[in-house]
């Protein structure tokens, strides 16, 4: 598919391209039971260990100067223990938890096979680039498990450079990678603050709001391009793109016609 104007497409990864909210959800349940079944906690227990867990990666600073993420996460685990349970602190039980976690949210990160066949068609006539961001080691790992490396010309994980989503350089970077414009390239993505506001501030040619639940944004949220409610609408929307670029040329054609020469 050859777009006039458009010779890019940035695609996000978390919850865009692969659904890590569930991944995380399968993954968070196969700890509560293990939980139960080895350790003879009560699901209360299991669930309230799990849920200040959750809360802290939603909370998460991590200075990887000062330590690596894998300790920062088997700490959440061990606080959170301590926290529900109290006694002493338990970093066996807390690395336990953390390692059937991230075993089991990484084998439910699935690219998939409709997906798949989207990038591949895409890619026959536009440059592809994953856009992530994130902690190195956790998005290369996740890069990794869904297999995605082959569809896509570049990947970009923003815990590796100066700057991450929406700052604009690391856009602007993206399009040096591919030797583009900002103008030549679309943003696709599920988060408005990162990937529709970075896109915004790069000044890309469009941003494409992935909104599974098709919610409405509140009224202070940076306005997308375009909305869809699957990733796989997005190849009609590029058509649209392509559609409207040619309406537009041909209608500067015939002002130009009209005009006394």
């Amino acid at each position: 598919m050859g777009l006039h104007g458009v010779k890019a497409v940035f695609f996000d990864l978390d919850n865009t391209l692969i659904d890590t909210a569930a991944a995380g959800r399968r993954a968070i349940e196969e700890v509560i039971s293990a939980l139960q079944s080895k350790h003879h906690y009560g699901e209360g227990e299991a669930r309230a260990v799990c849920d200040k867990v959750q809360a802290k990666l939603l909370k998460e600073c991590h200075d990887p100067a000062k330590m690596c993420i894998t300790d920062l996460r088997i700490s959440h685990w061990e606080e959170a223990i301590q926290e529900t349970i109290g006694g002493e602190a338990n970093r066996d039980l807390a690395a336990e938890c953390y390692y059937l976690w991230k075993t089991t949210r990484l084998q439910h990160l699935t690219l998939a096979e409709d997906t798949r066949a989207m990038l591949t068609e895409l890619r026959k006539g536009l440059r592809l680039l994953l856009l992530t961001n994130g902690e190195r080691q956790t998005q290369r790992e996740k890069i990794e498990a869904c297999a995605c490396q082959p569809y896509f010309d570049a990947i970009v994980v923003g815990g590796e450079q100066k700057e991450e989503k929406p700052a604009a350089s690391i856009f602007h970077y993206c399009c040096d990678l591919l030797g583009v414009q900002p103008t030549e390239c679309v943003m696709v993505g599920d988060s408005l603050d990162t990937d529709i506001q970075g896109g915004l501030n790069a000044g890309l040619k469009a941003t494409v709001w992935l909104n599974k639940a098709m919610t409405a944004p509140v009224d202070t949220s940076p306005v997308p391009h375009y909305i869809i409610s699957s990733v796989l609408d997005l190849p009609a929307v590029l058509q649209k793109m392509e559609h409207n670029t040619n309406s537009k040329l041909e209608t500067d054609h015939m002002a130009g016609s009209n005009e006394a020469h």
